[in-house]
């Protein structure tokens, strides 16, 4: 059915004013450490996460919202512990001013520091990051703690939506106000596919609404499961039309093909953007699309998502070559493959702007 309570429209172009409007960063699926010793690739994830925030920085937001797999590893090395650190505290830590406040029950938000980092005393936060769990980096082992409850003692990062009992989910929302716009931040971490289906169909999960002016909020929700469009239920994933109808906006992380457009619900209940990753962790079509961020603005009811393509990622191209239709000689398939390689990796040379190589002869000639 339509959404019961009121439309969610896109916003014109025509800019609000700054102090109502919240403007948010979400990415997905950074997966630092990614091939850490690959003496080529070992800092491309690191590159990328970097030029994320410089993005963030740059379009001034007031806050940074990642949608899990911020690690590569359950345990990331120490090399990469320190990498994301430095990063964080290079661009989060500052003077300038917060101009959101969170009215929710903090100790609630963030059980294990009981308050925002930016309100913290101690530290001097000027970009807010909050952020979930993946599955890659998912609360493991004594205490059931996680790479981000590391960064969350140290006031880099709020992290939230860890679900202490999966089989009786009870998702608060962050309440965040600026200016005359109300926003109810829900946030989940990953659980196993199989397990948090049965607990949706066991409606064992229960979404906490604000007491006062729940209809004044735009709720947004950030998960990190298998995404399904279909109405169609299946174990190893997370339908769409699962999710409550009152959610006017939902950032789907852990799938990696970035489909950054907002797009409605297969039931029209709410709107879903999928970042996708930032780096191309496995040889899959989903992983050749254009990777983006996106800054998310929020005035109200209205909503306008801003992308931005990643410049700093490595190219990732794949054709399909069927050799049954080409009718070649056995010796010959190695070197066609090879050709059709180079002329691939020529395509993208052309495609970032890069001079053609001049012939080995015509070198020699000169």
């Amino acid at each position: 059915p339509p959404h019961p309570r009121k439309s969610v429209r896109a916003m014109a172009d025509n800019k609000a004013p700054p102090k109502d409007v919240i403007r948010i960063l979400v990415s997905t699926d950074n997966h630092l450490g990614y091939l850490e010793k690959d003496p080529i690739r070992g800092e491309d994830s690191f590159r990328t996460f970097e030029e994320i925030f410089r993005i963030a920085k740059a379009a001034k937001v007031d806050l940074v919202l990642l949608g899990g797999d911020l690690f590569h590893e359950n345990k990331p090395s120490r090399s990469t512990f320190f990498k994301a650190g430095e990063i964080l505290r290079k661009h989060c830590l500052g003077d300038d001013p917060v101009h959101f406040e969170i009215v929710s029950d903090q100790s609630i938000n963030f059980p294990d520091t009981a308050c925002v980092n930016y309100e913290n005393p101690n530290y001097n936060i000027s970009l807010p990051i909050f952020s979930i769990h993946g599955n890659h980096d998912d609360p493991m082992g004594m205490g059931s703690f996680s790479a981000l409850d590391l960064l969350g003692q140290h006031n880099l990062v709020n992290y939230f939506g860890k679900a202490h009992n999966i089989n009786d989910i009870k998702l608060f929302p962050i309440l965040m106000h600026k200016g005359s716009t109300k926003l109810a931040l829900y946030g989940l971490g990953s659980v196993r596919e199989e397990r948090l289906h049965r607990t949706f169909q066991s409606k064992k999960v229960q979404w906490v609404r604000p007491l006062e002016d729940k209809d004044s909020y735009f709720n947004l929700f950030v998960l990190h499961q298998n995404r399904l469009r279909r109405n169609a239920f299946y174990k190893n994933s997370i339908s769409e039309s699962m999710l409550p109808a009152f959610l006017d906006f939902v950032v789907w992380g852990h799938e990696h093909e970035c489909l950054i457009d907002p797009v409605e619900s297969v039931q029209k209940r709410y709107f879903v953007t999928q970042p996708g990753s930032s780096i191309a962790t496995s040889l899959s079509q989903g992983e050749t699309v254009p990777k983006h961020v996106g800054i998310l603005e929020i005035k109200g009811d209205q909503y306008r998502m801003i992308k931005k393509k990643l410049q700093t990622v490595r190219p990732f191209k794949m054709q399909d070559v069927v050799l049954s239709e080409l009718n070649l000689d056995e010796e010959d398939v190695e070197e066609y493959l090879q050709a059709k390689v180079e002329e691939i990796i020529e395509s993208v040379k052309k495609e970032l702007g890069f001079e053609p190589e001049e012939d080995e002869e015509e070198d020699e000639d000169r």
